[in-house]
């Protein structure tokens, strides 16, 4: 989440049509020289880049959905500083060196200073429902680390509010600097610590001023510039470590289990897929083994807990080689397509610290290809505790691979006898609600038919979840996949599952074929030997539900035999979750919230409802209404000082109407390419990088032509922005149609081409989405030349609302509606300039 990429821009004295940017500057201004042009590139780099960085370090202190909303409107920092420059643009006029340098210098101090203070502010957010102090606490958060944006938005606005006649070429160098600190972000943090990478940002802000102050524009001493650069250099170096040491909330796991006697922390390791701790206790050796059946009599050897970003532990298992030692793994309930195959070929989807693996290798696979997202987990397992882990990804059965799920799985061609989807998650997170604002898709109807298509003709797709009372995931899952077989022409898709569950978690089978006697009474007895309760096979009389793991009712069994009837739809309607088949279009598989039972839930806080409410979801919508009241305050005070020009009341409301659209739009379409792009590059992060970099390049590129776009149009005699608006719309509506047939198309090519499929399909959208912005500046400045600071504010709230309101878009409609929205906001804004030759 971040501000608009098209980045706002100020200025005072854009010139009017006969005097077009790019001409000769007036008497007045000084040219900027290429340090001050690359100073403003950095801060914009720096910037984003802190953006990102903030998002990281959040997730690991808190969860990722309380710094999803501390970002959100810290971000409003951009907004507030549109305000600023209404009001105060006539007496900075003349005093550009020292505000600029001074701002940039505040930002560069501010970026490690704000999240020092942040650290030390006794915020818990888990208490912001029962303390009061905890909400002054979220506020005072909010506003402090609000000031790096305002003052680096303030640098920004005071460039174009002083080298108007630039303003391409500054506009460039933002829009440029920004798509390069995207993907540095992502460099830095796979080279240090997240701590370390805020050193080197708050370094870079100094930097840039250094620079600002060697540009003739700005004339400061040479030894004024010498202090900076010293300062940068002590900053970065010196600052004592203990002050940017990252503080975990108490309430994190990795908090909780370093507070138990003889645990130690034996090392950590870090990268923007998360910061893996390894943990050892002693006294009290970690024995994970999720859902292990009660009647079980043997115990696990001891483990290391190996937490990502403070929470969702998992486990790496002392392993000698002896096979005994793994007899408790045949007592979960994940082993029981073990006892469905005989020797199978085994896909294993998140390998982790390879328990998966080890269960597979103790019931005699023919062979194991185990996939893992993040390469530090699979070194950590393999490397650094390879003596301690048996060296289980060394050994000849196992092939490992680094790779995403669902594009490994897309690639494959040889099938498998089994595919199997390892708990990935922390039983604590899958049930404080934290994941509703996640983007699965390992578990919507197109990743099961994809599952099955990769598996040999009774094959098995085994999936197990964490168990959630009432029943959600495995009802989800459940419908899920009785969708998948439907999608794949199965006509009677209940013959092909079954499901199980133990204490605390469920096991889901798909069989690519109906389950058979033999299968069902091999389940049966599984149960029985386990104490495991059947939750459905085909045929399953409801007696022999809820026998061992007794619940009030055989809700589970219940849930999946109206899942199978033809009455499937009418009881997901009126069920009091949600639990709709996910697909790749609403990839929120974790989301189970529903809106009419609120009030049931909070009237139930007293009695434990509380915990059944999604606070991820909750928090979601708390910050969109705080963005949505604090963007209406910046929007509407500087109506207080703007003179009357441009058709009075009519005008601004034009003028607010068409920059809100802007706004939004832009981070609307952003948004949607980085989830579709999520399964055709195969990793979350690619998708972010190379979306968010191009989208920022291709933009610049084309708000630096827009002068050239904007003659030949009025030339032709059309209106520049009604043009360029209705080119993104209908490129928009074009790809909402084509684009997901293309990728699946090309889901197998080689990475080095998918790269450049991606930034082909990019450039010419992201190319005319760079030029409405600074040609609704040109007509403004040729016409309410004042009100440029006012638009820019416009747009820098909009664009913090649009990120926001695109994930609740998607939530709820899916992300083609998402981009079907930009295009009629694109359109929208230009239909207010058609039969306007001069805009």
């Amino acid at each position: 989440m971040r501000p608009e990429t098209q980045r706002p821009t100020i200025s005072s004295s854009f010139p009017e049509e006969r005097n077009e940017p790019g001409s000769t500057p007036t008497s007045s201004e000084v040219e900027a020289g290429l340090p001050f042009i690359l100073s403003i590139a950095l801060i914009s780099a720096t910037a984003l880049s802190y953006e990102i960085l903030l998002m990281r370090l959040f997730s690991i202190v808190q969860w990722h959905h309380f710094a999803y909303m501390i970002i959100s409107l810290a971000l409003l920092g951009y907004g507030a500083s549109g305000t600023f420059l209404v009001i105060t643009q006539r007496w900075i006029e003349n005093r550009f060196s020292v505000f600029y340098i001074g701002n940039a210098v505040m930002f560069g101090l501010s970026t490690a200073v704000c999240f020092i203070t942040v650290q030390l502010t006794p915020f818990n957010p888990l208490e912001i429902v029962w303390d009061s102090r905890q909400q002054l606490y979220l506020f005072f958060t909010y506003l402090i680390l609000a000031i790096p944006f305002f003052c680096a938005a303030n640098c920004v606005g005071l460039a174009f509010r002083k080298l108007s006649m630039q303003i391409p070429r500054i506009y460039r160098a933002d829009l440029f600097g920004a798509g390069v600190g995207a993907l540095a972000i992502v460099l830095i943090l796979f080279l240090v610590t997240p701590d370390i990478a805020l050193r080197i940002i708050s370094c870079f802000g100094l930097l840039a001023a250094a620079l600002a102050a060697m540009d003739r524009c700005c004339l400061v001493a040479k030894k004024k510039i010498a202090a900076l650069v010293c300062l940068a250099i002590f900053w970065s170096l010196l600052l004592p470590p203990a002050w940017t040491q990252l503080r975990l909330s108490p309430y994190k796991g990795l908090s909780q289990t370093l507070d138990i006697m003889g645990t130690a922390l034996l090392s950590e390791r870090s990268s923007p897929l998360g910061q893996l701790s390894v943990v050892e206790s002693k006294q009290v050796p970690f024995r994970v083994a999720p859902g292990l059946s009660l009647n079980s009599v043997r115990e696990p050897p001891p483990q290391l807990g190996v937490f990502t970003d403070g929470d969702s532990m998992s486990a790496v298992t002392r392993y000698g080689g002896e096979r005994e030692s793994l007899a408790y793994l045949d007592d979960l309930s994940s082993a029981l397509p073990f006892h469905l195959l005989d020797q199978p070929q085994v896909l294993v989807l998140g390998a982790g610290g390879g328990s998966d693996v080890l269960q597979a290798l103790y019931h005699d696979a023919a062979h194991i290809d185990a996939v893992e997202l993040n390469p530090q987990f699979i070194n950590l397992v393999k490397v650094d505790y390879g003596d301690y882990s048996g060296h289980i990804y060394a050994r000849p059965e196992v092939s490992v691979h680094v790779a995403e799920a669902r594009s490994f799985v897309a690639n494959q061609k040889a099938p498998y006898d089994l595919l199997q989807l390892a708990l990935v998650d922390s039983f604590a997170a899958a049930s404080a609600g934290t994941h509703a604002l996640n983007e699965s898709y390992l578990y919507t109807i197109e990743a099961l038919k994809g599952y099955l298509d990769s598996v040999k003709p009774n094959g098995i797709v085994s999936i197990t979840r964490w168990l959630k009372l009432p029943p959600r995931d495995s009802l989800k899952l459940f419908a899920t996949a009785l969708a998948a077989l439907e999608a794949r022409g199965v006509v009677s898709p209940g013959r092909h599952l079954a499901m199980i569950r133990s204490w605390k978690t469920t096991t889901l089978i798909l069989k690519n074929g109906e389950l058979t006697d033999t299968d069902i009474r091999t389940i049966q007895a599984f149960c029985r030997e386990r104490s495991f309760d059947v939750v459905y096979y085909p045929g399953m009389p409801r007696a022999q539900a809820n026998r061992y793991n007794i619940l009030q009712a055989p809700y589970f069994y219940d849930g999946a035999v109206a899942l199978s009837s033809a009455n499937r739809d009418e009881y997901i309607q009126r069920y009091k979750f949600n639990i709709a088949p996910a697909t790749d279009e609403q990839p929120y598989f974790f989301h189970f919230f529903r809106w009419e039972v609120l009030p049931e839930l909070l009237s139930m806080r007293l009695q434990g409802g509380l915990p059944l409410l999604e606070w991820g979801y909750l928090i979601l919508i708390a910050t969109l209404i705080q963005a949505l009241a604090a963007s209406l305050i910046l929007i509407l005070l500087p109506l207080l000082r703007l003179r009357r020009s441009v058709g009075g009341s009519a005008g601004k409301l034009k003028v607010m109407s068409y920059f809100t659209a802007l706004g939004l739009a832009f981070l609307f379409i952003e948004i949607a390419f980085i989830q579709k792009l999520i399964l055709f590059l195969g990793h979350p992060l690619y998708a972010a990088a190379v979306v968010i970099a191009a989208f920022l390049i291709f933009a610049g590129l084309g708000s630096g032509s827009a002068i050239y776009f904007a003659g030949h149009c009025r030339r032709l005699g059309h209106s520049p922005i009604a043009v360029a608006t209705t080119i993104v719309g209908f490129i928009s509506l074009t790809y909402l149609i084509a684009l997901p047939l293309v990728l699946d198309f090309l889901i197998a090519a080689p990475n080095v081409l998918k790269f450049t499929i991606a930034l082909t399909i990019i450039a010419p959208l992201a190319f005319f989405m760079g030029m409405p912005f600074p040609l609704g500046l040109a007509w403004l400045a040729s016409t309410a030349q004042d009100w440029i600071p006012w638009a820019w504010g416009i747009n820098g709230c909009a664009s913090v609302l649009s990120a926001i309101l695109a994930t609740v878009l998607a939530i709820h409609f899916g992300f083609s509606a998402v981009v079907l929205m930009a295009a009629v906001f694109y359109l929208m804004a230009g239909a207010l300039f058609l039969g306007q030759k001069k805009a």
